[in-house]
């Protein structure tokens, strides 16, 4: 169970400062636990602190971030089932998802542990004419300074982590500022940092609305603005930005193309597509939104995928057998509703699915959906995944780039060259091969391009928008 009430992390420390945000069980709707509310004043105080706390921080040896890192990992393990409760409780995300995700929180931290100690450098011969006999150059990384992060509520651990990890394994002090709607796991986290002997000012860990918060933006002291959320405010911040370095990961519109040798994998391709469009409820970003099915398929997949999608049980999430549980919120639940009444308005079909009641919104598959529609052309997140057919594998690829988004794509062939294809002509950030869009590994390049983002996540990624590349030149004899 959830405490009473937690605090916020200012410089490292728990300050109990107020209970003013209240945060709700996503499934009952009943107020869970409250938490420490932090002002202007508050944020302001903790950019100070970070930036007091750069010149150590920068000669914080990497074998003692390291030990801060596996640390992290060692409680992390200790207080695993709490933390997934937590998670289940705040975000309304099935239990055995949440166990996934404190999962994933461990590999995250793991792997910056390891590259906490193989953050290297260069030597670059720069003899390139006879004016430069005898010069040698020297690159290495340096941290950039104070960071400001932002983290989402549909993976609060596991999002926040890509943030934090990476931070702790290059020595930058950071504020991050978790959503409000699911700030607890960012708080235990905190938490368990506060057990090391980080330096004072290395992390402030600030719930904040987002009226009050301008200054995880607008704030020069800032040296980067790393943002996960909605496109419509991560654009948004960019502009407000400055001069810092912006890393945004935002929304997307994920396909999966499902190429015509697949018919002896249907069960595989099946299973995979319903886990990708409705696990968590259709809430990530990479999601499985559009199905192109090859047209000798459709009509054999679209059967198993009904079947498949309406065995699904959705209810509590605290139920060890419930898939699909809540939406973060009534409000978020009804809109996705709206755009799937104009779809249908406009000569879409719902064939599973479609019941709508308070955050509960049931697995649905559409068909027949018109691609200037709210739900094929923007993000749904939610669980809608909208089922169309194609006859020739490159339209479907022009199909796939028909988006305002371009984070991952998912194919399903047996073809080396269609696979090659998909690769080099579809305009995402990655492109997996015989499994949906959805799947990710913490260690590798995550981010999109168009309304998608900018940069890339995963540890060693992180680490290079962190860091800065510093010269010296030296006049050999």
């Amino acid at each position: 169970m959830l405490q009473e009430s937690y605090p916020y992390y200012l410089a490292n420390e728990a300050v109990a400062a107020n209970t003013d945000l209240e945060v709700t069980d996503k499934f009952s709707g009943e107020v869970a636990t409250r938490v420490a509310l932090a002002d202007a004043k508050t944020i302001d105080k903790a950019i100070g602190f970070a930036e007091a706390a750069m010149p150590e921080m920068r000669t914080f040896a990497p074998y003692r971030r390291q030990a801060v890192l596996e640390h992290c990992v060692a409680r992390f393990r200790e207080r695993a089932e709490e933390m997934a409760v937590a998670l289940c409780i705040e975000a309304g995300k099935p239990i055995k998802d949440s166990r996934g995700e404190v999962s994933r929180l461990i590999d995250t931290f793991k792997v910056a542990a390891e590259e906490s100690v193989r953050i290297g450098g260069e030597i670059i011969n720069l003899e390139i004419s006879q004016r430069a006999k005898g010069y040698q150059g020297y690159v290495k990384r340096v941290p950039i300074g104070p960071c400001s992060f932002v983290s989402p509520f549909n993976f609060p651990l596991n999002l926040a982590a890509h943030k934090v990890a990476p931070a702790l394994a290059c020595g930058v002090p950071f504020v991050l500022k978790p959503a409000s709607r699911t700030p607890i796991g960012a708080l235990i986290i905190g938490e368990i940092m506060a057990e090391t002997d980080l330096p004072k000012g290395a992390f402030s860990i600030l719930p904040a609305h987002r009226d009050g918060a301008d200054l995880f933006t607008t704030d020069e002291r800032f040296k980067l603005l790393s943002f996960t959320g909605s496109p419509g405010v991560g654009w948004e911040l960019k502009a407000k930005a400055g001069k810092k370095k912006v890393v945004l990961e935002l929304g997307g519109n994920a396909a999966v193309i499902v190429d015509g040798d697949q018919r002896e994998k249907l069960d595989y391709v099946v299973e995979r597509l319903a886990f990708g469009a409705f696990y968590q409820s259709g809430q990530s970003c990479i999601h499985v939104q559009r199905i192109l099915v090859h047209a000798s398929l459709y009509d054999e997949l679209r059967e198993r995928l009904i079947a498949k999608t309406k065995s699904l049980k959705a209810g509590d999430p605290k139920d060890e057998a419930t898939f699909v549980g809540p939406m973060i919120s009534v409000s978020e639940s009804r809109r996705l509703a709206g755009w799937m009444e104009s779809a249908v308005a406009a000569g879409a079909s719902i064939i599973a699915g479609g019941k709508v009641a308070g955050a509960m919104f049931e697995a649905t598959l559409v068909e027949n959906v018109g691609r200037d529609t709210d739900l094929y052309r923007k993000e749904a997140f939610g669980p809608v995944a909208i089922l169309e057919k194609f006859d020739d594998f490159e339209k479907a690829l022009v199909t796939v780039n028909d988006s305002d988004f371009g984070l991952q794509a998912g194919v399903f062939t047996d073809s080396l060259s269609h696979a090659h294809r998909a690769w080099d002509e579809l305009d995402v950030g990655g492109v997996v091969i015989n499994d949906i869009s959805s799947f990710r590994v913490d260690n590798m390049p995550y981010g999109g391009v168009k309304d998608s983002g900018i940069g890339r996540e995963g540890v060693r990624y992180a680490i290079e928008d962190m860091t800065e590349l510093r010269l010296m030149v030296m006049k050999q004899g």
